[in-house]
């Protein structure tokens, strides 16, 4: 992860000028503060999941070109080995494992959750989608107004577009989220 304050930092700065926006306006939009805006332009911020999710929300961009390393050939993410992005609220993390073509617009992740506040979502672009698979454990996943109890196995879709929650069950519970773009 230690490189990924400089990416993010690069790639909020390049979309940022691409939309045209000052600082002030983009964190007015994203609902953050102007400094949290400017501290992670430079490098210098630790952002939540849920900083990141409003920025990318607010720039019309996936959640993913803050996070994704692309590289060709191969890769392997061996989960002991990497942390994802932790939500500020909730005992949550996201980590991506691979991010779509940009014409795609999908991003796959694997969450980690531990019973505690549920991880509250605020409807991302229009026209997303989620879809969720759970592996361990047990969730309350879905529309915040009528999730849906999760066991291993179980596959959920869901509009990303309005407000939804993740709540872990279990402790140790993990699922595996695509989010989509259309």
């Amino acid at each position: 992860m230690d490189t990924l304050g400089p990416r993010i930092a690069q790639t909020l700065r390049r979309e940022r000028e691409r939309a045209g926006l000052a600082l002030s306006e983009l964190a007015r939009r994203a609902g953050v503060s102007k400094a949290t805006v400017s501290q992670l332009e430079s490098g210098s911020g630790n952002p939540s999941v849920e900083t990141l999710w409003a920025i990318a929300t607010a720039l019309e961009v996936p959640f993913s070109v803050f996070v994704e390393e692309r590289r060709d050939g191969p890769q392997l993410i061996r989960a002991a080995d990497r942390s994802g992005i932790r939500s500020a609220e909730s005992p949550y993390e996201a980590l991506l494992l691979a991010a779509g073509a940009p014409h795609a617009r999908s991003d796959l992740y694997l969450l980690r959750a531990e019973p505690g506040e549920p991880r509250r979502s605020l409807p991302h672009s229009a026209g997303t989608t989620e879809h969720v698979v759970l592996v361990t454990g047990r969730a309350l996943v879905g529309p915040a107004d009528g999730a849906f109890t999760l066991d291993p196995g179980d596959y959920l879709r869901y509009p990303g577009d309005e407000p939804h929650v993740f709540e872990a069950l279990e402790e140790g519970t993990s699922a595996v989220l695509v989010s989509e773009v259309r």
